[in-house]
């Protein structure tokens, strides 16, 4: 070990090349704390809306519900019914998940099970399987994900994911799902999960995403999961998890206002990867002398050919896990 070289740069240049990092450490924050504002800001809402009733109690008042137009506002009644979920607002259902899918043409259904799909099934390149440990923040996290054939993704082409489903732990962490985006749309519902595929004609992904990851929500499925040593879910537990059904109308409304927060969400998020792979990028060819400084700029086209790879995954044949979705891909 005492032999082992290390490239140790002068002191100015470590300093300069630290500065650089801090930068790009600093934009990832950056996009970092504007998403988790941008999370807060949807499950306000909802709690707003679907949770409180805040807009049905202030028209009950007389007074104007905040924060929305007047069209917005006239689509919620101005008082409540008696249901077997408590009181809700009139003319809204008190139902559960597995109606809410089946009423849309949709379906709850279980991952595929261990005899048709192995640990050797993996490769290195191919189409990423949405498995437990991926599942994050109400998101699908490609860090470790695993990869298996196309031809085996056409194998279990039953299992493959469309925008708007929702990715559910199954087994140990039971309150874990992800919202399936455009981004995965083609990859598998690994084992371990189940599925939640709302049909055409629901018309919010986020509301049924939002729903599930309410404190109650994700307590009902804690106290219902079976399983002496570790918890474990059923389609028949998650399809009765609790829901009050609003109009359409105002699920409409609230797809409308959030579906613009959530684009804006995903846009930081594949910069701030991108951001943190360049960064990673950097750092070793900036110690061993590959790059210079002045090279690190950004208006160099040095630093510009990296970018751009991490941009265009495909040309030069870098980053192939990109390929299938897992790599870094950014919005010019």
């Amino acid at each position: 070990m005492e032999a082992f070289q290390v490239p140790c740069p002068p002191a100015k240049v470590q300093r300069e090349i630290a500065g650089v990092l801090e930068s790009l450490d600093d934009r990832i924050t950056l996009l970092r704390e504007t998403n988790a504002t941008l999370e807060a800001i949807a499950q306000a809402l909802f709690k707003s809306w679907f949770v409180d009733f805040d807009p049905v109690r202030a028209k009950m008042e007389g007074r104007t519900p905040e924060g929305m137009d007047e069209a917005t506002a006239a689509l919620f009644p101005d008082g409540f019914e008696t249901s077997e979920l408590g009181d809700v607002p009139k003319g809204w259902r008190a139902t559960n998940l597995a109606d809410l899918t089946s009423q849309s043409g949709g379906s709850i259904q279980t991952g595929p099970f261990g005899s048709q799909l192995h640990a050797s099934d993996y490769v290195e390149v191919g189409i990423p399987v949405v498995m437990p440990k991926d599942i994050s923040l109400r998101r699908v996290q490609t860090d470790s994900i695993a990869r298996v054939s196309p031809s085996d993704a056409d194998r279990l082409a039953r299992h493959k994911l469309a925008p708007g489903d929702v990715v559910f732990s199954r087994r140990g962490d039971v309150e874990r799902h992800a919202l399936i985006s455009e981004t995965e749309r083609g990859w598998l519902c690994g084992t371990g999960c189940l599925l939640v595929r709302p049909g055409p004609k629901w018309p919010s992904p986020n509301f049924l995403s939002l729903l599930l990851d309410l404190p109650q929500s994700r307590l009902w499925l804690v106290r219902h999961a079976v399983g002496a040593t570790m918890p474990n879910l059923n389609t028949g537990i998650l399809g009765s998890v609790p829901v009050v059904m609003p109009a359409r109308e105002v699920v409409i409304a609230f797809e409308e206002i959030v579906s613009g927060l959530e684009a804006r969400r995903a846009h930081n998020a594949e910069q701030a990867q991108t951001f943190s792979t360049l960064r990673d990028t950097l750092l070793p060819r900036l110690i061993s002398g590959q790059l210079r400084l002045p090279e690190a700029n950004a208006t160099s086209p040095i630093f510009k050919s990296i970018v751009n790879i991490y941009r265009h995954p495909t040309r030069e044949g870098a980053l192939h896990e990109s390929n299938t979705g897992g790599g870094i891909a950014t919005r010019g």
